[in-house]
């Protein structure tokens, strides 16, 4: 799967009007990492077409894996500590809460600095208002956080709806109906920074906590009698998720069906250990969303649909195809 996720960037970064091949590209990374030395490059692409490889096509593709990734992971460690397995990422209101600061910014023409953190802001400020909601005498009860998260997304969800209607002017509509839908139309290599250093760090200590989720799978019951402290490691786990989350969110808005699809695709596979779960998860993430932006901006080129629509309609049959597999299989 790491392999495939190289594949994959390579390939979908010559995709497109211009003509670029895979080896030009790697001639053009290796130009600009100053890697001559080590026989990568230089770059025989002009100067229009080295900036097409190297400002435009590989920063969306590598943002689009380090979303997807994110996505995943986190998809597959909330339906393990919900046992919920309609769970996704945004099960705690974080993408509404994010839609509710980007639809601000939008609408008050702050202009795209702004937007990730305010999206991110407003992601940190729906998960504050679920765990407190969810909160009963220090203790987050799975089924609470649950009802919690989709009280906060109901409601930010109306705050959106109102920001919108009575705000909203000209081509602002269409600038907030593509983030609402999931775009990475506009990602540069600030996106890539901020989502892959969230991926590595955050990815990272979800990863280590592998048999902890292992022990969650059984129920709160047999997690404590292994050990585990339930309620603190919830608490740790969920912050966790919701700041990998916001991060993801605030560069692309919020794209459907990656975290809900990709961890029972995975666990088809491999079974619900953890310890193979989470990795695979996350590379099949990458490369999942990586192909489905690369059929957002070329399907119907020169108009470019919003990723969210793409993974949406792969997503949905793909996912009803997993449920109709798993109920034979039982």
């Amino acid at each position: 799967m790491a392999a495939l996720v190289v594949v994959s960037v390579t390939v979908t970064v010559t995709i497109g009007p211009a003509d670029i091949g895979a080896l030009d590209v790697w001639r053009s990374i290796g130009t600009h990492l100053g890697l001559e030395r080590l026989g990568i490059g230089p770059s025989p692409l002009s100067t229009l077409r080295d900036g097409i490889v190297w400002e435009l096509r590989l920063p969306r593709v590598l943002a689009a894996g380090a979303v997807g990734a994110a996505l995943a992971i986190c998809g597959a460690v909330m339906q393990t500590l919900t046992r919920n397995p309609l769970a996704d990422p945004y099960l705690l209101g974080l993408s509404s809460g994010a839609s509710v600061g980007a639809v601000a910014v939008l609408v008050l023409g702050v202009g795209q600095l702004g937007l990730p953190v305010a999206a991110f802001a407003g992601a940190l400020v729906a998960l504050m208002i679920t765990l407190a909601l969810a909160n009963r005498r220090g203790e987050l009860a799975p089924t609470r956080t649950v009802l919690a998260g989709l009280a906060v997304s109901y409601l930010c969800s109306a705050a959106t709806s109102f920001v919108i209607f009575w705000s909203a002017t000209g081509d602002s509509y269409r600038e907030i109906l593509s983030w609402l839908l999931g775009s990475l139309s506009g990602a540069s290599w600030a996106d890539v920074v901020i989502v892959s250093v969230a991926v590595v760090v955050v990815g990272g200590v979800l990863l280590s906590r592998a048999r902890t989720l292992d022990a969650f799978a059984f129920g709160d019951g047999t997690a404590a009698t292994l050990g585990v402290d339930v309620n603190a490691t919830r608490w740790t786990l969920l912050t966790l998720v919701a700041l990998l989350t916001g991060a993801a969110v605030a560069v692309s808005g919020a794209i459907g069906f990656v975290g809900l699809m990709v961890p029972h695709a995975v666990r088809l596979v491999t079974g619900s250990g953890h310890r193979r779960v989470l990795p695979l998860a996350t590379l099949t993430g990458a490369v999942f969303l990586i192909w489905a932006d690369t059929l957002a901006r070329t399907i119907f080129d020169p108009r470019e649909l919003p990723v969210g629509v793409v993974t949406a309609f792969l997503g949905a049959p793909a996912f009803a195809f997993l449920l109709r597999r798993r109920k034979v299989g039982r």
